[in-house]
């Protein structure tokens, strides 16, 4: 056996076929930049999670749900986003609350353990009955007299 033997020779099968390649006209326009589709994406997220907060401003979620259901436009967002989009929730009372189970307010929903989610979300509940009964003035006695 020589040294050209063993070499293969270039044969029409291994060269590109220009079969295979269609014409300039028929190919699909090239995918947009990766910038691009990530402003794209941004965009998306950003009107979803505004969308969420008007609803839950309105009442018409409840921040329990969002926050054991985990929607994706809530996952990469800070936990004192969240509960700052209801109403009369500042950060002074969203630090408070955060500060009875060890989380941080920067925190994202969609790094919560289930056990931090369940624990937050019965907080959030409780903390809700507790407003729903406290809305009410307690009337005690006979409002009758003076």
């Amino acid at each position: 056996m020589n040294a050209t033997a063993t070499v293969l020779p270039v044969t029409n099968a291994l060269a590109p076929s220009t079969a295979t390649i269609p014409p300039p006209s028929s190919r699909l326009a090239p995918p947009p930049p990766q910038h691009m589709r990530a402003l794209e994406r941004a965009n998306a997220v950003r009107l979803a999670r505004a969308e969420l907060k008007r609803k839950v401003a309105l009442d018409q979620i409840d921040v329990a749900g969002v926050v054991l259901n985990c929607p994706w436009e809530a996952e990469s967002m800070a936990v004192a986003d969240l509960l700052m989009s209801q109403r009369r929730w500042g950060q002074t009372r969203c630090r408070k609350f955060l500060a009875q189970v060890p989380m941080s307010e920067r925190k994202t929903i969609g790094s919560m353990t289930d056990r931090q989610r369940r624990t937050l979300a019965a907080m959030l509940s409780s903390a809700k009955r507790d407003r729903a009964w406290g809305a009410a003035p307690l009337l005690t006695g006979n409002l009758t007299t003076a």
